[in-house]
């Protein structure tokens, strides 16, 4: 016989009651929920902050000592020692390399704490292509590359949820024909930025013009205002859009990033474009955390962990750093022909006993966006909600939030297990001070309420919350950022101090740290 709720479909607020008692009321005494802080260490940074560092502690010494264990410094040190430099020593505060980029592991499986994919790059990345060759993501086969399918996301790939229930993909459906014009307008203008102005990935292999230097003036939601694009629902994703890649809104990044975010990769296709293509990602369980593991492997002995660098001094004879040693919680002292800055621009002008005006003026004009991530271990499946089934990337409509990614999804393990869940929040600077300073259960609560406006049953399946801080993830192209001169000279910078980070493009993705890196190392004069 077939369920009354077979016969009678629910009303949607009969249908929101049910999963609601059915959340709260089969639960029965859940145990208390496990989890913590995992994956940084704020008060390593903060040292800083303290007293001046003790100019004492073993001596050591190396040709280059690489400042900082993100993808930049990583993608620096593989450069330098492909060309048979030996004599390299990165130091880094964390307990493992790969900055924004590592990953977890819950429940005895992987999960990222950072960045979860990277977009296939296109020809103007082809230091990024010739590391994904190198891992045997990609190969050349008759003049083409072909990707790896165990790396490519799988499908179904992204699900919205909006009006009650989950479709395909993060763009809101074009249900009326004011909202199907506001697409084609702005795809027609993001076109148009790609043909005549130029925007490439990384950024810096596109001629930098007067056209965008008028883009990178004035901020991206004032440019939409201006091309009359002030739909809600576009308006809703194009912030996302913002968030995702930038950790702001349309409002605090420039036009010119905005724009960029679509026009140097596929651009931006309206529903029922014919010539649309869903752009190919890579993605792995424990998100970009698989490749900065295979870039650091090789690297394992020349990387020392848990180096709080204090003070980096240029001398007539060579380059002093002095360290904190956080495992034996001491000072040391390194010696280095040459150094290589790959730490956030804040952070070097901070480090350097001397730093050029360049590196002042960057650092006054860079802001950065905290991040939370966190890694959810669930007890059983969530209930089925309407529409599309369960994908790789979930995201709400209408929240700032930016969402989660099931960390099972990539799986090759046919056996059925409950999910485990990454979500994301790109939270304003000024709420720096309370992420630093809340329990993990004040943000684990912040985490769970916000899953449960789609997921009522999750706070009562939840079995373990492991979160991740990051109190300055990712620099902000505000408007002027981008074309700064600033930047330009750090990009060009050559000698014996050399500068290596995403921030050196304006705001902070794999693509740009890791050529930021890989191209630092021939600026090197030893």
């Amino acid at each position: 016989m077939l369920p009354l709720t077979a016969l009678f479909p629910p009303s949607p607020a009969r249908r929101a009651l049910l999963i609601s008692l059915l959340a709260s009321g089969c639960s029965g005494d859940a145990p208390a929920l496990q989890g913590g802080w995992v994956g940084t260490h704020p008060e390593r940074g903060h040292r800083l902050r303290g007293e001046p560092p003790r100019a004492d502690g073993p001596f050591r010494k190396a040709s280059v000592v690489i400042v900082g264990g993100g993808i930049a410094g990583l993608a620096c040190a593989r450069a330098l020692t492909r060309r048979g430099m030996d004599d390299i020593a990165l130091l880094d505060l964390e307990d493992a390399v790969g900055g924004n980029s590592r990953g977890h592991t819950l429940g005895g499986a992987p999960c990222p704490l950072g960045a979860h994919y990277l977009p296939v790059p296109g020809d103007q990345a082809r230091e990024v292509s010739e590391l994904l060759h190198d891992l045997g993501v990609a190969r050349s086969h008759l003049g083409r590359t072909e990707w790896a399918e165990r790396h490519l996301c799988h499908s179904p790939q992204e699900r919205l949820f909006i009006d009650g229930a989950w479709q395909e993909g993060l763009l809101p459906p074009a249900e009326t024909p004011a909202l199907r014009a506001q697409y084609r307008r702005f795809a027609a203008l993001v076109a148009e930025a790609q043909r005549d102005a130029g925007f490439a990935m990384p950024t810096r292999r596109a001629p930098w013009t007067a056209a965008h230097q008028a883009l990178d003036s004035q901020n991206f939601a004032a440019w939409l205002d201006r091309a009359g694009l002030t739909d809600e629902r576009l308006r809703w994703y194009l912030d996302y859009c913002c968030r995702d890649d930038f950790g702001a809104s349309a409002a605090g990044v420039s036009a010119w990033a905005g724009l960029h975010y679509f026009a140097s990769r596929h651009g931006f296709h309206a529903p029922g474009d014919d010539t649309a293509e869903r752009e190919p990602v890579l993605t792995w369980p424990q998100g970009n955390g698989w490749l900065s593991e295979r870039i650091a492997e090789p690297l394992r002995q020349r990387i020392h962990h848990g180096r709080s660098v204090l003070r980096v001094s240029e001398g007539k004879h060579g380059i002093e750093l002095l360290t904190w040693d956080e495992t034996a919680a001491a000072p040391e002292r390194w010696q280095a022909q040459a150094v290589v800055m790959a730490t956030p621009v804040f952070i070097s002008a901070r480090l350097l006993a001397t730093p050029p005006d360049a590196l002042r003026q960057a650092a006054a004009r860079l802001s950065y966006a905290p991040w939370l991530t966190a890694n959810l271990l669930l007890r059983e499946p969530l209930l089925h909600r309407p529409g599309m089934p369960p994908a790789w990337d979930s995201v709400r409509y209408g929240t700032t939030a930016l969402g989660y990614v099931d960390a099972r999804h990539q799986s090759l393990d046919p056996g059925p297990k409950p999910p485990l869940l990454t979500a994301y929040f790109a939270l304003p600077a000024a709420q720096r001070g309370e992420l630093l300073r809340q329990s993990w259960q004040h943000w684990a609560k912040f985490v769970t309420d916000e899953l449960a406006q789609t997921h009522p049953d999750l706070p009562a399946k939840l079995e373990r919350i492991d979160l991740c801080r990051f109190g300055h993830a990712m620099s902000i192209p505000a408007p002027g950022v981008r074309g700064s001169d600033a930047l330009a000279a750090l990009n060009a910078a050559a000698g014996r101090i050399v500068y290596a980070h995403a921030d050196l493009a304006g705001y902070s993705v794999f693509e740009e740290a890791y050529t930021a890196g890989a191209l630092a190392a021939a600026r090197l004069r030893l």
